[in-house]
């Protein structure tokens, strides 16, 4: 599978109030990921990953298609330090 590594997305478009955070979630869940996904002031989302690189893969493919009723327009990636989070929450 691979070593583990962290991913951290800022994720902008209409992605607020359009069930992006949780659509998000079962993603990340299904990969067996851990991280969470949070509102930011500017209207964007910020997503923050840990796993196999394959798998942060799979979830970045994933967040520029969104649920049905978002906007997905561009998306920032960055490489991140390893938190300790014991799961996939929404914040």
């Amino acid at each position: 599978m691979g070593p583990v590594v962290a991913k951290r997305w800022f994720v902008g478009g209409r992605v607020q109030g359009v069930g992006f955070r949780y659509f998000v979630q079962e993603r990340a869940e299904a990969l067996g990921l851990r991280g969470y996904a949070r509102n930011l002031v500017d209207g964007r989302v910020e997503v923050y990953a840990i796993g196999p690189a394959n798998r942060l893969s799979d979830l970045a493919a994933a967040l520029y298609k969104g649920p049905r009723m978002a906007d997905v327009r561009r998306i920032e990636e960055r490489d991140d330090l390893i938190e300790h989070v014991s799961n996939f929450n929404i914040r």
